[in-house]
């Protein structure tokens, strides 16, 4: 009888060994985050919802599995057919809301961007693994392997999901000892410009002026946010009811699906980019502080993870991983509170989308397989 039940308890342990029981908590959190809110911002998609936790949790427990060496072995092969999917999207892709995004390959229909904020991170992370005193040319050459995707990305147009992969594999670069004086430049130019055009704003923002490195809509949703008022009921419309979503929640909210703003439609895309209105006018300060404990622990663990693992490789990938988990926090909540311009980035685990969500649970995944690699080489 004793056998009989040690047999399930044993296959549990190895079916559960190798999920991180505090990421598990954390992305569970977030997730418990996702479902409360989608009942009241749109009810009808929570079956749909419900689906994507089922599959994005399996692709987290599969990549959990599969030992961290392996998977940056995997890391070229990877990294080829996402440059290949896009190229395919480039000269076969489907145009939707102006945009040459997705893919149909018949069975399925795919975003192959989202692939690419895992497999640039990693195919850099292998790249610069056997490289202990990195010089320039090889900077270089990590940052051509980033310009390519990165630019057939940007020619879609997708400036949210181009900003995530040039993010992700900029802190690879970082991380494996890019020099300062190769940074500063462009942090002053970059300051500089910022600079320009809040201080210019009201002459660069003409609608003659072409901007030439961005494109009109771009453009607009930059001077959308030196000034939402100037197009309250068109352009700035998003903005302006998505801030007064999040004044109007207070300290305490206005109570779980009693939220004015969104019951009544005035919150633009309040099941996905603009979900975090949603959590601040229903559960107030309160309940968007809890939020964002939940994130600085997932980030707190996943550089803990990233600073314990056992190769360069493995920590590199875990800390550009982590990295990818901050920017998509910070650059969604920026945007609906009107401090950064509107670029369509999901706030993770949240909003409402099975392709961003998977690819968010395989990066947590990543980072149990590095941290199951370290343990299994300390046993």
């Amino acid at each position: 009888m004793s056998e009989q039940l040690l047999n399930p308890l044993t296959l549990l342990r190895a079916l559960f060994r190798p999920l991180d029981p505090q990421l598990v908590l954390l992305v569970g959190a977030l997730m418990g985050y996702s479902y409360v809110l989608m009942m009241s911002a749109s009810p009808a998609r929570v079956p749909a919802l419900e689906m994507h936790f089922a599959v994005a949790l399996a692709a987290m427990w599969v990549v959990a599995l599969v030992p961290a060496k392996r998977l940056l072995q995997l890391s070229a092969p990877l990294y080829a057919l996402g440059v290949f999917l896009l190229v395919g999207v480039l000269l076969f892709g489907e145009v939707s809301k102006g945009a040459k995004r997705w893919l149909d390959l018949g069975v399925v229909r795919i975003q192959p961007s989202e692939l690419m904020k895992i497999a640039v991170p990693m195919m850099l992370a292998w790249y610069f693994q056997r490289r202990e005193a990195v010089r320039f040319w090889q900077f270089m050459a990590g940052t051509a392997l980033l310009a390519i995707p990165l630019g057939l990305i940007v020619v879609q147009p997708d400036l949210g999901t181009s900003l995530l992969v040039a993010s992700a594999g900029f802190y690879v670069i970082y991380f494996a000892g890019l020099p300062w004086k190769l940074i500063v430049p462009f942090f002053v130019l970059g300051v500089l410009g910022i600079g320009a055009i809040v201080g210019f704003g009201d002459v660069l923002c003409q609608p003659e002026l072409d901007w030439h490195v961005l494109r009109e809509y771009q453009k607009q949703r930059v001077c959308t946010l030196l000034d939402p008022t100037q197009d309250p009921l068109g352009k700035g419309f998003h903005v302006i009811q998505s801030t007064i979503a999040i004044g109007s929640g207070g300290l305490w909210g206005k109570g779980w699906l009693e939220g004015t703003q969104t019951h009544l439609a005035f919150i633009p895309e309040r099941h996905t980019d603009f979900i975090f209105s949603v959590l601040a006018e229903e559960l107030g300060l309160i309940g968007a502080l809890v939020l964002l404990l939940v994130y600085v622990l997932l980030i707190v663990r996943g550089f803990v993870i990233a600073a314990r693992a056992i190769n360069p490789s493995q920590r590199l990938l875990a800390g550009a991983i982590t990295m990818i988990f901050f920017i998509y926090a910070f650059v969604n909540m920026g945007m609906v509170s009107g401090i950064l311009p509107v670029v369509g980035v999901p706030l993770p685990f949240i909003s409402y989308g099975g392709t961003a969500l998977v690819t968010l649970c395989i990066g947590v995944g990543i980072l149990m397989s590095i941290e199951r690699c370290r343990v299994a080489a300390r046993e």
